[in-house]
């Protein structure tokens, strides 16, 4: 069965974004660039909440994303070629393809999209990733972890999710990020 993996640039503090919705702060540079787009090229299907579609789908829809560096052109054609589920109630329409919106969040499906799968699946957006915390459904969690404390905004985890993990992978990059990756133990 694939994996669930649960992926983010967060802070030192925990968080994804700042209390002013930022994370300028988290630029990756081409090194760790590098290393996602390794991660990301074993993703077949992303799962996503409205507003981390919405964001990611600039890697679709704004070719200047792209454009920036020969890393962010490699990341939008990952991207691009996986497929995406939105859960969101209120999104009218997506503007990516391989792409469906889904109205709630059924920890069911998402087991019967685990079963079928050929590749593993990517989680991200801290909300929906709460809802997979919670049903048990994360396989892996990867970190990237910025040299940057930011005191506040949308955390990376949920409260409430106290979850054993194991170090399966950590590495040190010349920016000052760091890579930690953890199986979810069940």
């Amino acid at each position: 069965m694939s994996k669930l993996i649960y992926t983010f640039l967060a802070s030192l503090d925990g968080y994804i974004a700042d209390e002013a919705g930022g994370f300028d702060w988290a630029y990756p540079g081409e090194e760790v660039i590098d290393v996602i787009n390794g991660i990301e090229r074993e993703v077949g299907t992303y799962l996503y909440g409205r507003t981390m579609y919405e964001m990611m789908s600039v890697w679709e829809t704004d070719p200047s994303f792209a454009a920036l560096s020969p890393g962010n052109a490699e990341f939008a054609r990952i991207w691009q070629g996986a497929d995406k589920v939105v859960f969101s109630r209120t999104l009218e329409s997506v503007s990516t393809k391989r792409t469906r919106i889904e109205r709630s969040f059924d920890p069911d499906l998402v087991r019967g999209i685990k079963a079928e799968a050929g590749q593993d699946l990517g989680i991200s957006g801290a909300d929906v990733a709460a809802s997979a915390w919670r049903a048990n459904l994360i396989d892996e969690c990867q970190v990237f972890v910025a040299p940057m404390l930011v005191g506040g905004g949308k955390r990376m985890f949920p409260d409430g999710v106290r979850q054993p993990l194991e170090l399966l992978d950590e590495r040190r990059f010349a920016n000052g990020m760091v890579f930690l990756r953890y199986a979810v133990r069940h």
